[in-house]
């Protein structure tokens, strides 16, 4: 099961016990008046349901004893407390209650029952709307009469610290209307509140002529859909403290509601009675996220039996897209409703029995991000068969059981989905979903890392330790920063054209929201800021390394042709990676296995600091630096470079932990074991991933695959290896083989091998310390070809003494002469160039003792 559904408030575990114990309670107790509560005698708790759920976690529920009184409870999420608010003695058919914030008024709105009516002296309204006074019970007020049904609901301060001076109730009438009564309270005697203007209460029309309303409880937001020349416009009002409320945005939208009627979501209960004055037909829903995601997920009953069709709007993208979902074999009378639940960066989508969506809402895009299960699957069959009600704040009810839901992704259940799915598109999206849900980081890195090692020659569509480095770092930090989810890449692909059985979509562009207001807060800026992305950003303003990969290259290049940059460039880049390396380090809490950051590697220095640079320019470029200040977006990319060699450090260790290399030594000598050569190939193939992303890597990663190379592969294998530049020769690494080999033939034929094809700047550092007759070979052979390369022959008049030579080999006279002349014209040049050991003299003892050793002389 991938969602948890735990459950928050049960009305049989948390209230029927309550309401028996308060009972038994009353019937002991002497009767000295009216009793406040439900009459004892065979209390009838089938009639026990919810009505509403406030703001702050409180639940609202009714029931009727044996004389049919209306008893009005409050259950407390936080404290798991019950309370009784009021008591009707009338039989009554509620619609709809609120409680304020200070739990001194409530509102409640019922229909009379036919017997009520006639007893009145006078023709009474169906439906009556009613304020009371609760602290104590006190006055009773009417605010409607009417004979078209009212749902109340007060409005709570989104900010606990900042309460209403006053109360303020919104009343949604079934004639598609909406006031706000604003209550004036005090207090008498102390613990006695009464309210201040009972005689007119001052009201405002909020909204006219809608045909379906959401109430948003979290965040005190009132999304409604009004036909505006035969166009659904949707549109949102927000409710501040100061009594105020604004029209937020209104886009059209491609609905149609037809003779639909009045369509109401999350005011109150949707219980069967209320369900029959409501629309049915529509299913429709507005969800929102921290992240400044707004969608609406719309889907009406059709007669279809072989597929079902739901639309959603991503308003913060730009377009819509409109999904059909295979129904199978399974029966039509099966099915039941659709049920859109709200999981922050997800929405998911499912009809029990048949099938199971989980829409990414942050990017949509791609089909690929999102999960879809169809058919018979464990995932939907321990769902709840009753429809869902999405609240606020990962809330669910199943009104059908009088449960409240806290729905959240199944960490266990993802990993144990992503071990065993063989699709490439199913494991992409539930990677995804486990980074952005997942608890303990470290453990989970770890788990998804074993699962890579064992899945990464299986995927074919998408490279797991490239989404895996990509997405853990989006993830990480792209919600640190307000705007850094448009400026860090999200994902290693750029396209994906596979199709998923039992759905497809279409795409469609829609206009963007208009915003109504100048000034944005909280989540109205992030939405604004996703509008003005969509509007604007040509192109893309995502992060890559393109410009890192390009200036890599060419100082590497500049670096083996003896030409550098300023000393301050290359200095300020070094730094960059000492801060990262730094960084890094503190974050270690045990010795690592795997033996890292033990060398220079200027290399991967470079590339490290050159990261950090452009990395930084980037987001200093495109974030409000005023705002979020220099120093935090600085220490932000020391943390993502710091994460990214982390996370590759993390596979190493947990690559040398799974083949037990926990006592290996770092040496050349001896044949790598079955656990080495795994270890050699999840490194070649993390070397190959990241490489394709120019990304660097810790330094000591080179030499550490160029030993186990050198002890796990066959000789000819290993020079096409080092060839290929998959195994790169780093100075530590050569110099430690040239000192643990012996010099068996085999070896000496592995040095000279791995020597020859050493580059000049690590060539030279050798040829210091390896006293050896193939070391003075191969120095006067790059001697000679250096002296060639840099100077241009002339016509020549010998004035060299030939008796000179001992040796009359005129192949080798012949070349000692050029030699000379041409060092001669050198220092004459430049007397000052620097000077080494290495001469013509130096070339022509080497060339003949060379030639002894191969003639055995």
């Amino acid at each position: 099961m991938l969602l948890q559904l735990s459950a928050a408030f049960d009305l049989q575990q948390d209230v029927v016990p309550w309401l028996a114990e308060r009972l038994s309670a009353e019937a002991a107790a002497p009767v000295a008046g009216p009793r406040a509560g439900l009459d004892p005698v065979e209390n009838n708790y089938e009639t026990l349901q919810v009505v509403n759920v406030e703001r702050n976690g409180k639940v609202i529920y009714s029931c009727k004893d044996s004389k049919r009184n209306v008893f009005f409870g409050l259950y407390d999420l936080q404290t798991k407390k019950n309370e009784h608010l009021y008591t009707f003695e009338k039989d009554l058919q509620v619609v709809s209650c609120s409680v304020n914030r200070e739990k001194t008024l409530l509102a409640v709105s019922f229909i009379q029952s036919a017997k009520e009516r006639r007893n009145e002296l006078q023709p009474a309204s169906k439906c009556l709307t009613l304020l009371v006074e609760i602290h104590p019970v006190n006055n009773v007020k009417v605010l409607k009469a009417v004979d078209s049904c009212i749902w109340v609901q007060f409005l709570y301060p989104i900010d606990e610290r900042n309460p209403f001076p006053d109360s303020h109730l919104l009343l949604i009438s079934e004639e598609k209307y909406v006031e706000q009564f604003h209550i004036q309270v005090f207090r008498e005697d102390e613990n006695r509140v009464v309210i201040g203007n009972s005689g007119h209460l001052p009201r405002d029309r909020v909204v006219e002529d809608f045909v379906w309303a959401q109430w948003d409880m979290s965040e005190q937001r009132l999304y409604y859909f009004v036909l505006k020349k035969s166009e659904s416009v949707l549109k949102c009002i927000q409710f501040y403290a100061d009594e105020n409320f604004n029209l937020i945005f209104e886009v059209p939208l491609d609905i149609s509601f037809g003779d639909t009627g009045l369509t109401l979501v999350n005011f109150g209960c949707e219980d069967s009675q209320n369900r029959e004055m409501l629309s049915k037909d529509l299913n429709l829903r507005v969800f929102t996220s921290h992240t400044g995601s707004l969608c609406v997920c719309y889907n009406k009953k059709s007669d279809a039996q072989e597929q079902v069709t739901y639309s959603v709007f991503y308003l913060h993208k730009g377009y819509s897209k409109t999904f059909a979902a295979e129904l199978g074999t399974l029966e039509h009378q099966s099915m039941k409703n659709i049920t859109f639940l709200n999981l922050d960066y997800y929405v998911a989508v499912y009809l029990p029995g048949h099938f199971f969506h989980l829409l990414n809402t942050q990017h949509p895009d791609l089909m690929c991000y999102s999960l879809f299960l169809t058919g018979e699957n464990e995932t939907m069959n321990l769902i709840p068969d009753g429809p869902l009600q999405s609240l606020s704040g990962a809330l669910a009810w199943d009104w059908c059981s009088g449960k409240l839901f806290r729905v959240n992704f199944n960490q266990s259940s993802l990993l144990h989905f992503l071990q065993n799915s063989p699709l490439d598109y199913e494991r992409l999206a539930v990677l995804h979903c486990v980074l952005a849900w997942g608890r303990n980081p470290k453990v989970l890195e770890v788990q998804i890392i074993q699962w890579i090692f064992e899945n990464m020659w299986t995927c074919r569509a998408f490279d797991p330790i490239q989404e895996f480095l990509i997405a853990s770092l989006y993830w990480k930090f792209c919600l640190d920063i307000s705007n850094m989810d448009k400026l860090l890449p999200h994902s290693s692909l750029r396209s994906w054209n596979t199709e998923i059985p039992g759905v497809t979509s279409v795409t469609e562009e829609i206009l963007l929201p208009l915003m109504k207001v100048q000034s944005f807060k909280g989540y109205w800026e992030k939405l604004n800021s996703n509008l003005e992305y969509v509007k604007y950003a040509k192109p893309h303003l995502q992060y890559n390394n393109n410009v890192v990969r390009r200036e890599w290259r060419n100082l590497i290049s500049e670096e083996k042709k003896g030409k550098r940059r300023s000393t301050v460039y290359f200095r300020n880049i070094l730094e960059n990676a000492v801060k990262v390396i730094s960084n890094l380090e503190a974050w270690i809490v045990e010795p690592r296995l795997a033996l890292l950051f033990q060398e220079e590697d200027n290399q991967q220095r470079l590339l490290m600091g050159l990261m950090v640079s452009e990395l930084k320019e980037h987001l200093l470029r495109n974030l409000p630096v005023q705002f979020i200040g220099k120093k935090k977006i600085e220490q932000l990319v020391l943390d993502y470079v710091s994460k990214m060699l982390d996370l590759l450090c993390q596979m190493l260790e947990t690559s040398w932990r799974k083949h037990n290399l926990h006592s290996w030594v770092f040496h050349f000598d001896g044949r790598g074991s079955a656990g080495e050569f795994a270890v050699f190939h999840t490194m070649t193939q993390i070397l190959d991933s990241v490489n394709r992303m120019c990304l660097p890597l810790p330094p000591g990663f080179h030499t550490l695959h160029m030993t186990l190379g050198v002890r796990c592969l066959p000789l000819h294998s290993l020079l096409r290896y080092i060839d290929d530049k998959v195994l790169l020769l780093t100075e530590k690494g050569v110099m430690k083989l040239l000192k643990d080999l012996d010099n068996t033939e085999k070896n000496e034929k592995l040095k000279f091998s791995i020597v020859a094809r050493l580059p000049p700047f690590i060539m030279q550092k050798i040829s210091q310390v390896w006293d050896h007759p193939v070391n003075s070979h191969i120095i006067s052979r790059n001697y000679v070809k250096r002296l060639l390369q840099k100077h241009k022959r002339q016509s020549r008049n010998s004035t060299m003494d030939k008796s000179s030579f001992l040796i009359e080999f005129l192949p080798l006279n012949y070349l000692i002469e050029v030699l000379t002349e041409l060092e001669t014209a050198r220092q004459a040049l430049n007397p000052f160039e620097g000077c080494d050991s290495v001469d013509t003299k130096f070339v022509e003892e080497a060339a003949l003792k060379q030639t002894t050793i191969l003639l055995n002389l």
